[in-house]
């Protein structure tokens, strides 16, 4: 009876599983790939057992990650919205709501993150006037998820330039970071001192553009050129548009036109 070639049975099938997500185990192809170095086996084989051992950890990696995030997310965390936020708009009213800064979220979620091997960070990249901001979490074995959102400049109030880039950037990374970690955060009670409204949805970067020609309108006239071009570029759907272009073009409305017109 002969004997089957022990080379032959290692690269034929993968090792049993290793336990649960919850823990690390010994790379079983460490072992394997010691086995056929001593026995003279040529660089196919190594190469073979190589690929495993990486698909191995990478996936090794996954389960730890889904388990860390598990046992994340069954902390005991609240984030509150601890800020009042009033301003001028444009058009000449008010707007004012309760939010949680970035501060508020990072000081409740990074340090429970840390306490699972999570890590997060912040990509930034801007394409004209659309900024965009990649979050990723990384667990310490190594695997990542991302969450990418795209706005606008923040135009409210009476931000200047710089201002509205980093206005927007700030509420990319406070609402990406939560969107990552699948945390929200709680309303406080304000005794109905403040106008609750919501903030901006991020938008993509076609509406951003036109955020972008709205702002630079400066005669009444240029008013239903761009307004048309708009409702063209949305199939002539009105309910197509974003809101947030809908805001942009009536504020400069409001804006450029004379008082006794506008009405």
């Amino acid at each position: 009876m002969s004997a089957q070639p022990q080379d032959v049975t290692v690269l034929d099938r993968m090792p049993p599983e290793q336990g649960t997500a919850m823990a690390v185990h010994a790379n079983p192809y460490l072992g394997m790939i010691e086995s056929v170095l001593s026995r003279g086996g040529d660089l196919v084989q190594v190469d073979k057992l190589l690929d495993l051992q990486i698909k191995w950890e990478a996936n090794e990696a996954r389960k730890a990650y889904v388990a860390a995030m598990a046992a994340f997310k069954a902390e005991p965390m609240e984030i509150l919205k601890r800020k009042l936020v009033s301003f001028e708009t444009n058009g000449g009213g008010v707007t004012s709501y309760m939010h949680a800064e970035l501060s508020d979220v990072t000081d409740v979620v990074v340090p429970t993150m840390g306490k699972h091997g999570l890590s997060h960070r912040w990509d930034v990249t801007q394409a004209g006037a659309a900024i965009t901001v990649v979050c990723t979490i990384t667990h310490a074995l190594g695997h990542s998820e991302s969450v990418s959102m795209t706005a606008a400049p923040d135009a409210s109030g009476k931000k200047n330039a710089i201002q509205q880039v980093a206005s927007t950037i700030t509420y990319l990374e406070r609402y990406t970071l939560l969107a990552a970690t699948g945390m929200a955060t709680k309303g406080m009670d304000d005794d109905g001192r403040a106008a609750y409204e919501p903030e901006p949805e991020p938008v993509d970067a076609k509406a951003a553009d036109w955020i972008k020609q709205c702002s630079q309108v400066q005669e009444p006239d240029d008013l239903a050129p761009l307004k048309a071009k708009i409702m063209a570029d949305y199939g002539g759907v009105v309910r197509n548009i974003p809101g947030a272009v809908k805001q942009a073009f009536v504020d400069r409305k409001a804006a450029v036109m004379p008082k006794d017109e506008e009405a």
